[in-house]
């Protein structure tokens, strides 16, 4: 006994397994007085509720039964056969196959349905919650269920909270070789090119730190058709020459190891999956032209299936980026680090278009405690220290990170290192697999609560391969004058777009469909592609779709139910009438018998490129939906004005040190009694239309639809409409023959349009001049809607509302009529063109 003193005792833990039966005895006299309490008051009554009552047939096995016996009686089964289980054996459901194929997370690629559509990383989560569309060979969310509204919560949302899209049906093109080689080529095909920015942006762009937006071209003509609207990064020096094993320290003191290893970079060109093999093509085919003087050629690599995009928006974005992205120390851009470090205390400060190249934490392994926005501080994650020999030392503060060491290997060192995105010739290990962390949770769980076998091992993969709790992402931002709405781009690894979008919506950002999407884009202002850019091929399909969806719709209604037929999509060679209709009146002489000779014409289209004869073997071979084009940036749009000999006109491109002021013009009494130097500009047959983009406010009441006429007032409706206070019914009114029979459908399933014959028909009828491509958002505080209109038609109207009236009553905006396509009624509204209020009109959602 007096041994036994001195030995320390140990505190007995609870027994690690129970025997019910002995634990029923021990607690026998608990139990009854519970038993008793529970009796009292369901007065001894232990019958359930007939209301909560809930009939099942799930034990009666008399269904599978039946089954089994038709398909006997049928002869489909055979159950006699010895080989009956070798060759009749069934396959499993199809939702149950679907289910295991969308559950894989394999490194790249899409999983595909029987006929070859892609479906998305989150299709599963997105086909649950949203009404999916076959679109661009992708299945993809369209918008939430229901008849298509909820725009008034989204924008509502948007102002305060977060919103979510899963753009990986966007790809990006690699162009690998020497830098003025890729400039070369960009010049042949983008418009801007990078080489026409200024020098501060030019160096930006090239350095990698910001990214550019342009129009992507068919290679020929400066101004050939257009494909998409791209976006372009070129990859960081400092990325190239850690890939080429460049001493980075060293860098700023040799300056020829730099210039050795800048003339190689490397180019992300991003297309729309609606005309990403249009895209793909010219770009090929650019480079297979471009070679240099030792024949050196451009490496041209589709990395369609292997990066995935998410875009964030809304006031509180970044918030919500900072809360769940926290940079892990290992990675190798460690300027990229330090700038997200330093912008990310102060979101003001970031410029717009940024690129961060970060290598993050698996968003599912941090402690669901750091909540606090003071505690998760980026910048505290990125104070560290470095070592004598130049390595990273560890972090100030524990990331808290859930334990993840029974995942590595021993002596493997793959999982800890940190692989730039970049570098797509290295396969980047996947996120953990989720029933490997939940049974390793349910493990932990089980030794706290020291319930269970302890000998048993731990959950190992099912199949041998390398998994990594870090993941490359580019952070781009997009933070446009336009709005104060931030936007994020995240690019990362098609692997890991499952472990980010559940991490986005669990911290409360709200996904969305394309609808959804087309409202924001016209709510911040921006153009929506393909919908607003009728100079694409990529336009042509899309409505081709939205035709014969609509005359499905149309059909479904009973005959005295269903509206008379709609052009869609607009018929946009129509404008031309406008175009000759205002030149004539302007310029009374100016008729179809007096246009330029054709040979004379031939002369001059072979030196002007806004001609419709002049054509490029590829422009030809695709189909565009009208023969014209849409200026997006300020200094095509004066190109365009030079060329046709109209810089006259009262156009107000915004371009710095421009001479060109608006507010000047508009103040100037002399300036429309003079004849602009005595030049008179003439509608030529063979010019394309030059369209830019404006917004409509309706100036009292109205509104106003997606495929609306946008038409060209006289004076005297204008001044009808601005004196006076009251509008009596039947003026500016069209009678419901001619809205009917405005437009007509050609043998060739083109629309065109019917010039009035009738005398009330005649009198009431407005010349088009553009169509809205995006009606107002139900919801929003300022309705505006986004048309495409002729240049030359709003500058004569401009010009013709400035000379009737005084200098003091003057607007910018130019007066317009908008008349829905199943409506008789105008509509007076207020015209802003987009570049005369920005630079370039190239962002695009």
């Amino acid at each position: 006994m007096n041994s036994d003193r001195g030995k320390p005792r140990t505190a007995a833990g609870p027994p690690r397994t129970i025997n019910v039966h002995k634990f029923a005895e021990s607690r026998a006299s608990e139990l009854e007085s519970l038993h008793s309490i529970v009796k009292e008051r369901l007065s001894n009554d232990f019958r359930s509720q007939r209301s909560k009552r809930r009939r099942t047939t799930g034990h009666d096995n008399r269904l599978a039964k039946s089954r089994d016996r038709k398909k006997q009686k049928a002869g489909e089964v055979n159950v006699t056969n010895p080989g009956y289980l070798e060759k009749d054996k069934k396959k499993l459901p199809r939702h149950v196959r679907r289910k295991l194929e969308l559950t894989k997370n394999s490194l790249d690629g899409f999983s595909t349905s029987g006929d070859g559509t892609k479906r998305l990383r989150t299709h599963l989560w997105h086909a649950k919650r949203f009404t999916m569309t076959k679109l661009w060979g992708f299945y993809l969310p369209l918008g939430v269920h229901g008849r298509g509204r909820g725009s008034r919560a989204l924008l509502k949302k948007l102002k305060g909270g977060v919103l979510v899209h899963d753009a990986s049906y966007c790809s990006a093109v690699q162009l690998e070789g020497p830098e003025d080689l890729l400039l070369s080529i960009l010049e042949t095909v983008l418009v801007p090119s990078p080489c026409s920015h200024c020098e501060d942006a030019r160096s930006d762009i090239l350095s990698g730190a910001i990214y550019g937006s342009a129009e992507l071209h068919h290679v020929g003509a400066v101004f050939s058709q257009t494909i998409a609207p791209v976006t372009y990064m070129w990859q960081p020096q400092q990325c190239r020459n850690a890939d080429t094993n460049v001493d980075h320290a060293n860098i700023c003191g040799e300056q020829q190891k730099v210039d050795g290893c800048s003339s190689l970079r490397r180019l992300w060109v991003w297309i729309h999956a609606a005309a990403f093999r249009e895209g793909y093509n010219a770009l090929q085919n650019a480079c297979e032209r471009q070679v240099d003087a030792a024949g050196t050629r451009v490496n041209c690599i589709s990395l369609e299936n292997h990066l995935g995009k998410l875009e964030v928006m809304g006031s509180r974005a970044s918030q919500l980026l900072q809360k769940m992205l926290h940079p892990s120390t290992c990675s190798s851009v460690n300027s990229s680090l330090v700038k997200y470090a330093s912008y990310i205390e102060n979101d003001d400060q970031i410029p717009s278009s940024a690129i961060f190249s970060l290598s993050v934490d698996d968003p599912r392994f941090l402690d669901k405690d750091i909540t606090n926005a003071s505690e998760a501080k980026v910048q505290d994650i990125l104070s560290y220290k470095k070592d004598e020999n130049g390595g990273n030392g560890t972090p100030k503060r524990d990331m808290k990170l859930l334990p993840c060491s029974f995942l590595e290997p021993e002596g493997s060192h793959g999982l800890s290192q940190c692989i730039d995105l970049w570098d797509t010739k290295k396969d980047i290990d996947p996120p953990i697999e989720e029933n490997i962390l939940c049974m390793e949770k349910h493990r932990q769980r089980m030794e706290l609560f020291r319930i269970g076998d302890t000998s048993t091992g731990r959950q190992q993969p099912s199949i041998e391969r390398r998994f990594s709790r870090f993941c490359p992402i580019l952070l781009l931002r997009s933070d446009s004058q336009k709005t104060s709405i931030i936007r994020w781009s995240i690019i990362l690894p098609l692997s890991w777009i499952k472990v980010f979008w559940m991490a986005i919506v669990t911290n409360g950002a709200q996904a969305i469909g394309l609808r959804e999407k087309h409202w924001i884009s016209c709510e911040l202002g921006f153009p929506c592609f393909p919908r607003e850019f009728p100079d694409c091929s990529a336009y042509s399909c899309f409505m081709a779709l939205e035709e014969a969806a609509d005359d499905k719709k149309s059909e479904l209604r009973s005959p005295h139910t269903r509206t008379w037929k709609v052009p869609v999509p607009s018929p946009w060679d129509s404008l031309r009438f406008a175009l000759e209709g205002l030149n004539g009146a302007a310029h009374g002489r100016v008729q179809h018998e007096q246009l330029l000779p054709h040979d004379m014409i031939r002369n001059i289209a072979m030196n002007n490129p806004y001609l419709r004869s002049c054509k490029t073997e590829t422009e030809s071979s695709c189909g565009a939906p009208f023969e014209g084009f849409v200026a997006r940036t300020c200094n095509v749009l004066i190109q365009f004005l030079d060329e046709i000999k109209a810089s006259h006109l009262l156009l107000f491109p915004k371009v710095l040190h421009s001479k060109k002021c608006i507010g000047k013009f508009m103040k100037d009494e002399k300036i429309l009694n003079e004849d602009a130097g005595g030049v008179i500009y003439q509608i030529n047959q063979d010019q394309k239309l030059c369209l830019v983009r404006v917004l409509l406010h309706a100036y009292r009441e109205g509104s106003f639809e997606e495929g609306a006429v946008v038409c060209a007032p006289h004076i005297d409706d204008v001044m009808l409409w601005t004196t006076r206070s009251e509008i009596s019914k039947g003026e500016l009114q069209v009678p419901e023959s001619f809205a009917r029979s405005c437009f007509s459908q050609q043998a060739t399933g083109e629309w065109e349009f019917q010039v009035p014959e009738e005398p009330a028909a005649k009198e009431s009828c407005r010349l088009p001049i553009g169509f809205i491509t995006t009606g107002f958002v139900r919801g929003s505080k300022k309705p505006v809607a986004v048309a495409l209109c002729e240049a030359v038609c709003l500058a004569r109207l401009r010009e013709e509302q400035w000379k009737a009236v005084g200098v003091r009553k003057r607007r910018k905006e130019i007066y317009v009529l908008v008349r829905n396509l199943r409506s008789t009624a105008y509509r007076l509204a207020l015209a802003s063109i987009v570049l005369e209020q920005w630079e370039d009109d190239l962002e695009c959602m």
